[in-house]
């Protein structure tokens, strides 16, 4: 530990020592001198620990902080004394459905980079490699590597501070807190992916804050609008694959609007909502518009943990869409979904830091609740419409790792399509 002392606090360490010994030469008490030497050891102390913090960038991640509601790991740039922080996340799993190949995938690897330039300046990235990331052996690559956010944020007083760059939209209980030990099945729920398209980033600023001891918290800014694909209009895949700029290059015609607000005042609760509204695309079709939102809820207390969300999209003069869509002339005007997801940690009245949790997730999206063509008119309901019934157990045995087992039911509604079962497998940490 004593290695990571510059040589200033080294020298700093031993004026004082000098001091101490000179004083020590004068008559002085048994008792000064102790009084002394206590305080010269515990000064040393603090500036080992000072130092090994700030100098090597390194810092354990604290699971029970959050900022601005964002994971741990993601926050760990505001809690550490260092200048320099360094995290992350991971996951992979294993996946096999009821009919076809199993499948294994190196999911997610992450790190966090944060930088403080000053206590009030602060910069916070997000490297994603996905899939393993991109592999030039593959004829078809499924991976990549892309920036998810890298913002600088700007820390001016509790009820108003702002954030600049490539953001996290604040919408959903998942897209701000991705990280996979802080949702319990193997694969995020549908309602937020195939509605809400977690994980969902874009360029733009916003205002973020608590309203003093209220429990409110809210954040409001002006985003990249999202570029609806028109091809991918009427299919399940409409707003998963089309999330905003995605961390690359890419067209900025339009700007929308985002605001959340969230409701802690009671203990155990949160309880809020989230809104989107501008454009559907970013010029390359005119006229149309979306409205997406969200209401939800968590409570957590005694080992018991409750979720809810539920989430809608409407898009108008979607006919518009349709009208641009070569492929067959629709487009998708409204879609929504919704999860319920209960909890209970069976190690929770045990003298252990190990979790247990078991828990069933109850999951419905409609993806195509309405889809039109180009001339307004109804051509198809409830295209992907899906309920999927998921139970399963995650195993910490730390509280930064995960171990994952759920079994996962999918009942198609739609004529013609077949419901299928997955049995799934999923480890995940944050450092």
């Amino acid at each position: 530990m004593l290695n990571h002392i510059k040589p200033s606090t080294a020298l700093s360490a031993a004026l004082l020592f000098a001091g101490t010994f000179a004083q020590a030469q004068e008559p002085a008490s048994i008792e000064e001198l102790q009084k002394q030497i206590e305080e010269l050891r515990a000064n040393q102390e603090a500036l080992i620990d000072d130092t090994s913090d700030a100098q090597i960038g390194f810092s354990t991640v604290d699971t029970a902080f959050s900022h601005n509601g964002m994971g741990a790991a993601a926050s760990k740039v505001y809690a550490t004394k260092s200048p320099l922080s360094i995290g992350g996340y991971g996951d992979m799993y294993y996946a096999k459905p009821d009919s076809g190949d199993g499948v294994s995938d190196v999911y997610h690897f992450v790190p966090y980079i944060g930088y403080k330039f000053s206590d009030n300046i602060i910069l916070n990235t997000e490297i994603e490699f996905e899939h393993g990331g991109a592999n030039p052996e593959k004829e078809e690559p499924e991976g990549y590597a892309i920036v998810e956010f890298m913002y600088l944020d700007f820390l001016i007083d509790q009820a108003f501070n702002v954030q600049l760059g490539q953001l996290l939209v604040p919408m959903g209980l998942i897209n701000l807190r991705h990280e996979p030990t802080l949702y319990n099945t193997v694969q995020k729920p549908s309602a937020e992916t195939l509605v809400i398209p977690s994980t969902w980033s874009a360029s733009g600023v916003l205002a973020y804050g608590t309203v003093g001891d209220t429990g409110l918290s809210y954040n409001a800014g002006l985003i990249q609008a999202l570029d609806l694909d028109h091809e991918a209009t009427g299919t399940p895949e409409f707003m998963h694959e089309v999330s905003g700029s995605a961390g690359g290059k890419s067209t900025f015609n339009k700007a929308a609007f985002v605001g959340r607000l969230d409701y802690r005042g009671i203990d155990a609760l949160l309880l809020g909502g989230s809104l989107y509204y501008g454009d559907a695309t970013q010029g390359s079709v005119s006229g149309a518009a979306a409205l997406l939102y969200d209401l939800h809820l968590t409570y957590e207390k005694h080992g018991f943990k409750l979720k809810a969300l539920y989430t809608a999209l409407a898009v108008f003069n979607a006919e518009n869409l349709a009208q641009a869509n070569e492929a067959n002339k629709e487009a998708t005007k409204d879609a929504n979904g919704y999860y319920l997801n209960l909890e209970y940690d069976l190690l929770s009245s045990f003298a252990t830091t190990h979790r247990l949790p078991v828990f069933a997730q109850y999951n419905y999206v409609n993806p195509g609740a309405t889809v039109v063509d180009r001339f307004g008119a109804t051509t198809a309901n409830n295209v992907g419409e899906a309920v999927t019934t998921t139970v399963g157990v995650n195993y910490f045995p730390h509280e930064q790792v995960v171990l994952k087992i759920d079994y996962a039911m999918t009942d198609m509604k739609a004529a013609g399509e077949r419901d299928y079962d997955t049995f799934s497998l999923g480890l995940g940490f944050i450092f």
